[in-house]
């Protein structure tokens, strides 16, 4: 069978302790914790990314991934399978304390997969924040993961909870979205998982013409101790790109400007190198994790210090700015009360422009209009998404969003 590349980002969000982590390894075969205290931990500190081919097979019609490299149905035996497609998951955070991360994958989902432990009430308050940033960043099809299955043996209760969750989505854009009952743990209706994904999580058409977007979510030295300088690979840019498409030796330019060594530095840079799922492509397309090396300085990315950038060609990008206006939409929040939402002068806030993050002051407000001094410039274009969050209770909470022309 050819080998597919992922075509598709679908994002894996929810409460802290729903196990997102343990549903990206029961699709993917990968398990998304990769540093220390990620594992130390047990929860998911940065954006995970891990990638699944999925199959149906045409004799007993089971859906299922590819992670054992299968050539035959795990059900049947059969080897009339048929490929469907390859998607790349997004494992977001579920603590609330990260939340700004949330919002970061947000901007890179085509899809998404909420899940709710049905050992717990529905919603928790981290269900219904990531089921808002989901609906404010567009995205149109989601499916509910009712997990954990294994730990209530009443079927009763387990039916409670689906009614719980039906009144949780009641009125929302998901009203009418599947609920699908797994346990991750055992491997149990993933493959009923996978069918809703192939057919409620469409792939979205694309325009290739278009001037190319990436959004960096990552960015490395790839460089061991002792290389000679030679041999010394440029820096490394992990991310999606949203639109368009890149190919080697383009010519391109990273934005918001770097602050590296006490001042800010405009990067431009050539790709070098492009490769997606780990093989190397002469196009970076929409779907999937890419990694782009180019000739930059490889000591300007280490450590994800390039992270949340914005990447298109030389003179297509728009310049940043320091200060922005835009009106407010104020998030029904259940778990807050109006008086903590509402914004007024002098507040601090969190804003999210796809992956640019960035906290900025509330310096004048005409109703629900504000105008914003930032503490680090972004770029922002028309019809840009901006995700608004506000420090209660000492932690940021989601509260508004804004249609930024």
């Amino acid at each position: 069978m050819k080998e597919e590349l992922p075509i598709i980002n679908i994002g894996l969000v929810g409460h802290v302790a729903h196990g997102k982590t343990i549903l990206t390894k029961a699709l993917t075969g990968k398990l998304t914790l990769q540093h220390s205290e990620e594992l130390k931990r047990g929860i998911t500190l940065k954006l995970g990314y891990a990638d699944a081919k999925f199959y149906k097979c045409k004799d007993c019609e089971f859906y299922f991934s590819d992670i054992n490299n299968l050539k035959a149905c795990p059900r049947c035996f059969s080897k009339n399978i048929e490929f469907l497609r390859a998607v790349s998951f997004i494992d977001a955070p579920g603590h609330e304390t990260l939340m700004s991360l949330v919002l970061t994958a947000s901007s890179l989902m085509n899809g998404g997969i909420l899940v709710i432990a049905s050992n717990e009430k529905c919603p928790q308050p981290q269900t219904e924040e990531h089921l808002k940033a989901l609906e404010i960043a567009g995205i149109k099809n989601i499916i509910i993961a009712q997990t954990k299955i294994d730990l209530v043996r009443d079927k009763q209760k387990l039916l409670e909870h689906y009614s719980q969750i039906k009144n949780f989505l009641k009125n929302a854009p998901y009203e009418n979205s599947p609920i699908i009952p797994i346990s991750a743990q055992f491997n149990v209706n993933i493959e009923y998982l996978i069918e809703a994904i192939e057919k409620f999580i469409p792939t979205p058409q694309r325009n290739e013409k278009e001037k190319p977007i990436m959004y960096a979510i990552r960015s490395f030295d790839i460089n061991l101790p002792g290389t000679k300088i030679k041999e010394l690979k440029g820096a490394v840019f992990g991310g999606s790109v949203i639109k368009g498409k890149f190919r080697e030796n383009d010519e391109i330019e990273i934005k918001p400007a770097a602050y590296h060594n006490g001042k800010f530095i405009d990067l431009t840079a050539k790709i070098i190198e492009i490769r997606k799922s780990g093989i190397k492509v002469e196009e970076a397309t929409p779907g999937g994790l890419i990694g782009i090396q180019t000739n930059l300085d490889a000591s300007i990315a280490k450590n994800d210090s390039l992270t949340g950038k914005i990447i298109g060609l030389v003179n297509e990008l728009p310049k940043e700015v320091n200060s922005i206006s835009f009106e407010i939409r104020y998030l029904q929040r259940y778990a807050l009360d109006e008086k903590e939402i509402k914004l007024k002068e002098n507040d601090m806030i969190l804003i999210n422009i796809g992956p640019q993050r960035t906290v900025g002051i509330v310096k004048s407000i005409r109703e629900n209009y504000l105008d914003v001094l930032l503490r680090f410039p972004v770029v922002v274009q028309k019809n840009d998404r901006i995700l608004i969050s506000k420090q209660i209770k000492g932690s940021w909470r989601l509260i508004g969003y804004s249609n930024y022309n």
